[in-house]
């Protein structure tokens, strides 16, 4: 008896049929919750910034909630799980809450503790290391300076770990391109929180000799 491909034809076409629209309603709902943490971990970050501390924890607790909930939609599509959007996603988580970390007095956090794999998470350290640069610049802004050496020595602490860390970029997600970002920063940094030490320490020098009684120099003599 003839085998009927064409009815075994029609059977493959429904169960591919069933199982893409299962494929694309998963992608679609993890998609949407990725959008979704990368704004929460963002305005979490803005939160930070202003000392906000308490809504920076109530977004970066919901972007914790939909990462799960993303992980749970992409547990059965492995290839749609590492297809890109959730590691921006979990990069984006992991460099709020180390920023979290650094600017409330916290224990850094580890990959695993928040579900975070590792790669996005190096990642996400080593962009937090431009928000401290933010923190540092807004400080010295408003005459700060009590944090901003620690600060510095964390993100030159940062740098050298990233650095250490010379494997290819397929197996860290591209951290070298992540270690000339922060090398970049941590050099701009040093250098305009060496400037600005040095002219409070001549302001402070200037104004000893002053109230000791020397005058200002006259306009226009050199």
């Amino acid at each position: 008896m003839p085998i009927d491909y064409l009815s075994q034809l029609d059977d493959l076409g429904e169960d591919s049929m069933e199982q893409l629209r299962r494929r694309e309603q998963g992608r679609e709902q993890a998609l949407q919750l990725c959008r979704e943490i990368i704004r929460l971990s963002a305005n979490g970050i803005r939160a930070l910034h202003r000392r906000e501390f308490d809504d920076a924890n109530d977004l970066l607790g919901q972007a914790a909630m939909r990462l799960e909930q993303a992980k749970t939609h992409l547990e059965k599509y492995p290839d749609i799980y590492h297809a890109g959007f959730l590691t921006d996603a979990q990069k984006e988580y992991a460099e709020a809450l180390c920023l979290r970390a650094f600017l409330m007095g916290r224990e850094l956090p580890r990959p695993e503790e928040i579900g975070v794999e590792l790669p996005a998470f190096l990642n996400g350290l080593g962009e937090a290391a431009g928000e401290l640069r933010r923190y540092v610049l807004d400080s010295l802004r408003r005459d700060d300076i009590s944090r901003c050496e620690e600060f510095l020595e964390v993100m030159d602490g940062i740098y050298s770990l990233l650095m250490s860390l010379d494997f290819p970029d397929a197996l860290t997600g591209g951290l070298r391109r992540t270690s000339d970002m922060v090398r970049g920063v941590l050099e701009r940094t040093r250098g305009d929180l060496t400037m600005t030490l040095r002219q409070r320490e001549l302001a402070e020098r200037l104004n000893n000799w002053l109230d000791k009684g020397g005058s200002p120099p006259e306009k226009g003599r050199r």
